[in-house]
């Protein structure tokens, strides 16, 4: 079974487990969203809407919400000394499809629950009778720093000696 669904003004054949890449939509991750705007529902039989059909949707789960790749709009008048850069990110929604609903069904699915942050697992101080030999590590120089030390050490350049050129006596 197939659909077809509306949204962000762009239309998506999507069928169930599709994974798709839409504008973006309210919805944390791991929350049910509902595509209402559905043109057509295939598989045995095809039902056209007309735009849309009344009563079917799409549920859909929220996976991810980020943004795309930056674009730049760079305008230039030329002889005019007159330059613009804008840089523009678009937001978009990654969503997986769970099931195509007809005839004003709900979903069967609810919004997962969020996962708690695993918390750092403490670990057992050493026993009395062991000396702790845990020293912090040293802190490693900044390359332009140790270059900075090693060229301040070198003893400096003479100034280089010029050729003595013969004198010439004068003129015959």
């Amino acid at each position: 079974m197939f659909a077809v669904i509306r949204t962000g003004g762009k239309q998506y054949r999507v069928a169930a487990e599709d994974v798709i890449k839409v504008d973006k939509v309210r919805g944390n991750p791991g929350e049910i969203v509902q595509f209402g705007e559905v043109l057509v529902v295939g598989g045995d039989s095809i039902t056209l809407g007309q735009p849309t059909i009344s009563g079917a949707s799409v549920a859909a789960e929220v996976l991810e919400q980020g943004r795309g790749p930056k674009i730049i709009a760079f305008k230039k008048r030329r002889r005019k000394n007159s330059r613009r850069k804008r840089g523009h990110r678009q937001e978009f929604t990654l969503v997986r499809v769970t099931e195509i609903l007809t005839d004003g069904a709900k979903p069967s699915q609810t919004a997962r629950p969020k996962r708690e942050p695993k918390k750092p697992v403490a670990i057992a101080p050493a026993e009395v009778g062991e000396p702790a030999e845990a020293k912090p590590p040293k802190p490693k120089a900044h390359p332009k720093t140790r270059a900075r030390a090693e060229t301040a050490k070198k003893p400096p350049k003479a100034p280089a000696k010029k050729p003595s050129k013969p004198k010439s006596e004068g003129k015959d």
